[in-house]
């Protein structure tokens, strides 16, 4: 048998289903979203294997094993604390785990209510060894690697305008940026 050929999973029943999304949740905290696309790769294809999923859910959410509030307010507090990204990376990330939008906005305003964010894009600098650029190449490296870090314009403009970058350099990056993402 060639390892090219695709073996298909077995369908499980609605109890395997139960003990696979608890053992799931078990090895990985995860969204509402990801375990429906998890469940539903396993449930047979057919309204049965719909309603598995949805009962297994609506029992899980029951017993406090799955919670899109704790996991946005632990998720971006990890993203923030450890990692030191930036606000519109958390939200981003939250987004495409399929957290809905209200959630998001509450455990990210929680997490980052206190935090200056040019200190922490700083910390996020120093987290990935980068160090005051030499040339326009660097700054724009330092630039992009800000922006997808989640930082506003605002902030990285402040951080490397701290840096003595020529203005000339500073305005090339900032005509490079679309308007509708500069703050």
């Amino acid at each position: 048998m060639s390892f090219s050929s695709t073996r298909a999973k077995r369908k499980l029943s609605d109890v395997e289903l139960y003990d696979y999304a608890v053992a799931s949740l078990g090895r990985k905290m995860r969204t509402v979203a990801e375990l429906k696309r998890l469940l539903r790769a396993r449930a047979s294809n057919d309204d049965d294997g719909t309603l598995a999923v949805e009962a297994v859910i609506a029992k899980l959410k029951e017993q406090k094993y799955l919670n899109d509030s704790r996991y946005a307010a632990a998720y971006s507090q990890y993203r923030q604390s450890n990692e030191k990204f930036g606000r519109r990376r958390v939200i981003a990330d939250l987004k495409a785990k399929g957290v809905h939008g209200d959630v998001i906005e509450r455990a990210v305003s929680n997490a980052y209510e206190e935090i200056n964010e040019e200190k922490l894009a700083r910390q996020f600098l120093n987290r990935k060894r980068l160090h005051k650029p030499q040339n326009e190449r660097e700054s724009a490296r330092v630039f992009r690697m800000l922006v997808r870090a989640g930082f506003s314009t605002n902030t990285i403009f402040k951080v490397l305008k701290s840096w003595d970058i020529d203005e000339e350099v500073l305005s090339a990056l900032e005509s490079e940026m679309e308007p509708s993402s500069i703050d």
